[in-house]
């Protein structure tokens, strides 16, 4: 029997007014925690300076949850993402 073939999925998160959307942005993936799996937060910061915006990279467990989340977060004004499947 061949092996069931996984695949990645990875969900960019574009945030912008990180001050204002975060809290938005963290209570919807507060609901996915399950399915998340990985997450990564980039944004400028300096000693007198925090961008006001910045991107999240989620390793999403399960392809269908992810696409659900996406179009949870596109519903934030502020917010716009990008799926990316890699099917293996």
């Amino acid at each position: 029997m061949a092996a069931k073939k996984e695949s990645h999925v990875v969900l960019a998160v574009h945030i912008t007014d990180r001050l204002k959307k975060a809290l938005f942005v963290q209570k919807t993936l507060s609901q996915f925690g399950d399915v998340i799996r990985t997450r990564l937060g980039l944004h400028e910061i300096g000693k007198d300076f925090s961008a006001p915006s910045g991107i999240l990279i989620l390793d999403i467990v399960e392809e269908s949850r992810a696409r659900v989340l996406q179009k949870t977060l596109d519903k934030i004004p502020g917010i716009e993402t990008k799926l990316v499947v890699f099917k293996h």
